[in-house]
């Protein structure tokens, strides 16, 4: 059986120990690089994105897999496609954009577009090719590096060159460079 000063030096005695683990603990460093993660944040599978202005749907987004990071940038590793409607607010569709991957800047407002990028002026039949685009959703319009090839069909043409401005449903259209034109109609093709 215990004393009641046995008890006072037993107490005393883990209070000690207690202080010494507690400031063993405070004096301990780490060493070797600080990890800072740098992925995404989260991912979503089958993503269908419908943005809207005014109550009109603008556009449609549909992606395999996106990735959303910490500055609230989104990246679609798997590709993108982008569906572009009518300003009236029906759900025509005026265009399309393709890509094997996407990416959002959201500081700039900017999607960027790699890989067998393709733009199809569905109205108008007009395809656009290339392998890097620039959408800016702000100025709604669509370009690309000037050094980049770029190739548009039209129903009575195809044109190719480098560099491309345009409208995001391809219309009007500037190639700045152009280095071919193939006249469909009279080539009988």
């Amino acid at each position: 059986m215990c004393t009641s000063k046995q008890q006072g030096w037993g107490s005393a005695a883990g209070l000690v120990l207690a202080v010494l683990a507690l400031t063993s603990c405070d004096k301990q460093k780490v060493t070797g690089p600080t990890l800072v993660y740098t992925g995404p944040l989260m991912e979503t599978t089958n993503v269908v994105e419908l943005i809207s202005d005014s109550a009109k749907l603008k556009f449609q987004l549909t992606a395999p897999l996106q990735q959303q990071f910490e500055n609230s940038d989104f990246v679609w590793p798997k590709g993108v496609k982008v569906t572009f409607y009518s300003p009236d607010g029906k759900k025509t569709v005026v265009n399309t954009l393709t890509a094997k991957y996407g990416k959002y800047d959201k500081a700039k407002n900017l999607y960027t577009m790699r890989g067998a990028v393709q733009v199809v002026n569905v109205p108008k039949a007009q395809r656009m090719d290339t392998e890097e685009l620039f959408f800016d959703k702000n100025k709604q319009i669509i370009y690309t590096d000037s050094a980049m090839a770029v190739r548009v069909e039209t129903p009575t043409e195809i044109l190719s060159g480098h560099g491309l401005w345009a409208k995001q449903d391809l219309n009007p259209y500037r190639i700045y460079n152009p280095t071919g034109i193939i006249d469909k109609v009279g080539a009988g093709l």
